[in-house]
């Protein structure tokens, strides 16, 4: 039976968009994590207007959305933005493991308010608390992937000893980025394509790849009943056009998913 549901699957994820919407119309729930809203809410609109079913998403922090699935909230689809929790969920046999895919990435940037002055080179003993000014440094909850992305850069540079008593959390990368945004953090820790989609931000530099895990942008089935729809989906979000979608934005998109 295991091997009957793989072939299934196989089959189900190989099938044009088009064909396999013609068979439902049921929406496609999404659940993703919020740095990928509006990459996956311009794909989500292609999908749509290429085979006419609708697809809903729910943005929120990685640790949320695992937590909602494993609650069993409906969701067809879930795009968290780290392996851990797409492992955490796989461990728990909630998703379709035969289904996941890891084929985004990002980099982690430091910004600053767009009228911000500060400007210097990323680098090891960066005076990242000078910099503060008396602020802030805004940054991700530890739950979160970018807030535990942020911890490695920040100790892999030798800083963060010196600035942790000296964070704003944030609930998700987005609201990360909104502190910085509206001037209530004179730094911030977020993904570049977070910055590059607000125009109230700059990017001072990036931290190197080596300086934290790779992010990695997983996408799965949620295990129960097969939504056909979802797999098309699923399927259409590894393709072509929905890659320029990723590239457009921002993402780098692996040449080979790595799973």
């Amino acid at each position: 039976m295991a091997a009957l549901a793989l072939a299934v699957l196989s089959i189900v994820l190989t099938l044009s968009p088009a064909l396999a919407a013609a068979q439902t119309r049921a929406p496609v729930t999404v659940f993703a994590a919020a740095s990928l809203r509006n990459a996956l809410d311009e794909v989500g609109a292609d999908f749509t207007a290429q085979t006419g079913t609708p697809v809903r998403f729910s943005y929120a922090a990685s640790s949320a959305l695992a937590r909602q699935v494993e609650a069993g909230a409906p969701a067809d689809v879930v795009v968290p933005a780290d392996a851990d929790w797409m492992d955490y969920l796989e461990r728990r046999r909630l998703i379709v493991a035969a289904s996941r895919r890891d084929d985004r990435s990002n980099h982690l940037a430091l910004i600053a308010p767009v009228t911000s002055s500060v400007r210097w080179r990323m680098g090891a003993g960066m005076p990242l608390v000078r910099a503060l000014g008396g602020g802030r440094l805004s940054v991700a909850g530890p739950d979160v992937p970018a807030g535990r992305y942020a911890k490695a850069a920040l100790s892999w540079l030798g800083v963060w000893a010196s600035v942790r008593d000296h964070l704003v959390l944030a609930d998700n990368v987005r609201g990360a980025l909104a502190f910085v945004a509206r001037g209530e953090a004179p730094l911030g820790v977020v993904y570049d394509t977070d910055a590059k989609a607000e125009p109230k931000v700059r990017i001072v530099g990036l931290f190197p790849d080596a300086s934290h895990p790779p992010i990695v942008y997983p996408a799965a089935l949620v295990a129960g009943p097969v939504n056909p729809a979802a797999a098309a989906f699923l399927g259409f979000l590894q393709g072509p056009r929905a890659s320029a979608i990723f590239r457009g934005h921002g993402f780098i998109v692996l040449a080979r998913p790595n799973r």
